[in-house]
């Protein structure tokens, strides 16, 4: 299926790794034109450099800068004045107890993983209207209806997101410009296989089966029954990011693989 992203600028943050990285592969392989970010020069080339080994002739743009910070984000909007596509996917999480998160914890947080889309959302959503076409996608999670125990704030920063993108879809009624949430489920990122590695080791178990465990125990309402690939999750946001998806509007998108039980 052609999504008619070729000629579109897309700008997806934390795309150095993990979703982020196999968004931008997925509009870079649509033919748009992808900002690949990330907090060092190394890590961007880096991911480039997968990317494209993955599409040869891929068009991208490096954006070595740490898009948690105001300065971070005025900078990005001083570099690249204007995009097509933003997919706010810079996000961090930690497990910790809810009673040792202290208030730096909270405001990191909510810096990185909701700050970091407001601000750009607010420099780019004029430019997307005076064109009367845009999309801004803020990559949420399924923890952010579940809160999960082991990290309150990270889930409530999540919650955050949706709300963000349903309210600026909300200014963008009528218009070209759509904004929405796609909210992933439990994910072979970088750091998933990091972790079930490290269980595997100090089990004495498989990867496999550790993987079967978590989800009989921790994610027992999961119809997928194992994690998703990346390019699962970003063949939905591209998708959601393309022209095809102008009716997909002010949406908490799932591909959660089945683990939020609600049918709405």
């Amino acid at each position: 299926m052609d999504l008619q992203l070729k000629g579109k600028t897309a700008l997806v943050t934390g795309s150095t790794a993990g979703i982020g990285l196999a968004i931008a592969s997925a509009l870079a392989g649509e033919g748009a034109r992808v900002i690949v970010n990330g907090r060092t020069s190394k890590r961007v080339d880096q991911a480039m450099a997968a990317i494209g080994a993955r599409h040869p002739g891929a068009s991208l743009e490096a954006l070595a800068l740490d898009l948690s910070t105001a300065l971070g984000a005025a900078d990005a909007v001083a570099r690249f004045s204007d995009v097509d596509v933003l997919v706010n996917n810079l996000g961090i999480f930690e497990p910790k107890p809810f009673e040792d998160i202290p208030d730096a914890d909270w405001l990191r947080f909510f810096e990185t993983n909701v700050m970091s889309g407001v601000r750009l959302s607010r420099a780019y959503l004029p430019r997307m209207r005076a064109k009367d076409w845009g999309r801004i996608v803020f990559i949420s999670s399924e923890s952010g209806l579940h809160i999960p125990a082991e990290m309150v704030h990270y889930g409530v920063t999540k919650t955050a997101q949706i709300a963000v993108a349903r309210g600026i879809a909300e200014t963008c009624a009528g218009t070209g410009v759509t904004c929405n949430a796609v909210l992933p489920g439990p994910t072979a990122s970088e750091g998933v296989k990091d972790f079930v590695g490290s269980m595997a080791k100090q089990s004495g178990r498989s990867e496999t089966d550790v993987e079967a465990d978590f989800f009989l125990n921790v994610r027992p309402t999961s119809l997928l029954k194992r994690f998703a690939t990346t390019d699962e999750v970003a063949a939905m946001v591209a998708f959601v990011c393309s022209p095809l998806a102008s009716a997909t509007n002010g949406a908490a998108v799932r591909v959660d693989g089945g683990v939020v039980k609600s049918p709405f």
